[in-house]
């Protein structure tokens, strides 16, 4: 493989997406390394300036159907393209799915001749298999999210968890977790997995031996970094470009609801919205970690001011080894009618920034199809462009017949 290739942020021949180590295009089959000078593509990063300007006008991605296993719906491969499942219809537990490529051992989706090997490349054509990961859709209980790759990223960083807990005396409770690997850094894709796997695992623990939601909100979040943390010290998966890259890194955003009770918690510019039944009052429940954020606070811009700058989406906090010091946000909310909590990452909020807009983008019977709600928040941000992977997990509250505050 050429130098050359190793810098293709997109195919010269069909403009798909492609990755540094393939050898093919996965699209159609272009041989990567006698193509032209490839097109720059600038990741996104901590502390620096986040560019989504595509490398490539993506190709459109063609319908497919979904087959059904055990509640999830899993798309198959389909030639000729390994982007053919449309968002809206594709399905897989994300608790399984990783960077791997679906159908190790299969038949080749491009040639159909050839077998997959362990690193997902066909023995035959040498085409790289679509990973499941790229789109993956999850109901738990009342909670449903999505998470889509997006039209401009050759890979999906983010990743969510969702799980059912109860609390000592029975009360049930929902929770919901949403990761956003940082581009910058080494393997962000298994610095979000293990995140928010972590985080919702110890949230379905603590909750039953009675710790209070809101410490275990922030018990959960340290956990995840310290599984993160970990990631920078394994020995067995080496680094993917050189050794002086950041260590694995993510945000985190979670929400929890129990008895009329909403906790939320949060690293990074991840966030969570309220957008109540009635519509009234909608509203943003975080605070970015990040440049534009830090701008606004010391009141040296205008919020708007402030997002339009280049800067606005760098972070100044994420778990990861190489992070500042770990400072979990979390706070607790009692609203006073039923609604949605929308739980998502900035691929999301990008298109429906302030809570007025999210709230107007959500569907009306959110509280009652979930799954459909985030499948339609999902396509709102790939309508408006998908400049970046977009996650989102939607969580009905029931709500009490009184009471509001916040704790």
């Amino acid at each position: 493989m050429t130098a050359d290739t190793h810098r293709l942020s997109a195919c010269p021949g069909c403009t798909e997406p492609v990755e540094p180590a393939d050898l093919y295009c996965g699209a159609c089959g272009l041989h990567l390394s006698a193509a032209a000078a490839p097109l720059s593509d600038t990741p996104t990063v901590a502390l620096q300036t986040r560019d989504d300007t595509p490398s490539a006008p993506p190709t459109a991605r063609e319908a497919a159907g979904a087959d059904t296993t055990d509640g999830f719906h899993l798309q198959p491969p389909a030639p000729p393209s390994p982007r053919a499942a449309d968002p809206r219809s594709a399905a897989v537990d994300p608790a399984g799915a990783d960077a791997t490529p679906a159908g190790a051992g299969k038949a080749c989706v491009a040639c159909r001749a050839g077998r997959v090997d362990g690193d997902g490349y066909c023995e035959n054509c040498g085409h790289a298999q679509p990973r499941e990961r790229d789109h993956m859709e999850l109901e738990s209980g009342p909670v449903a999210a999505v998470s889509d790759r997006g039209l401009r990223h050759h890979r999906n960083e983010d990743a969510f968890a969702l799980a059912q807990a109860a609390l000592p005396d029975g009360t049930p409770v929902s929770v919901a977790v949403v990761c956003d690997g940082v581009s910058s850094a080494t393997r962000p894709d298994e610095a979000s997995a293990a995140a928010s796997r972590t985080a919702a695992d110890a949230l379905t623990e603590a909750l039953p031996r009675g710790v209070h939601p809101q410490t275990a909100m922030h018990e959960a979040i340290q956990a995840a970094a310290r599984a993160v943390d970990a990631l920078a010290g394994d020995p067995a998966r080496p680094r993917e470009h050189a050794p002086q890259e950041n260590a694995p890194a993510c945000t985190l955003v979670a929400a929890l609801v129990a008895d009329g009770l909403l906790v939320v918690g949060w690293v990074g510019d991840s966030r969570v919205y309220w957008v109540p039944d009635d519509r009234s009052a909608p509203a943003r429940l975080t605070e970015d970690d990040s440049w534009a954020a830090q701008m606004v606070a010391a009141g040296l811009m205008s919020e708007a001011q402030a997002y339009a700058d280049e800067r606005a989406h760098a972070i100044t906090g994420w778990l990861g080894a190489d992070a500042y010091e770990l400072d979990p946000h979390t706070a607790s909310f009692k609203p006073d009618r039923p609604g949605v909590v929308v739980v998502c990452t900035d691929g999301l909020w990008n298109y429906a920034e302030t809570a007025e807009q999210m709230a107007e983008v959500v569907p009306a019977d959110a509280a009652t199809r979930p799954l459909h709600s985030a499948r339609v928040l999902v396509g709102h941000a790939l309508d408006g462009g998908g400049h970046d992977n977009v996650t989102v997990a939607v969580v009905p509250f029931p709500g009490p017949a009184q009471g509001a505050g916040s704790g």
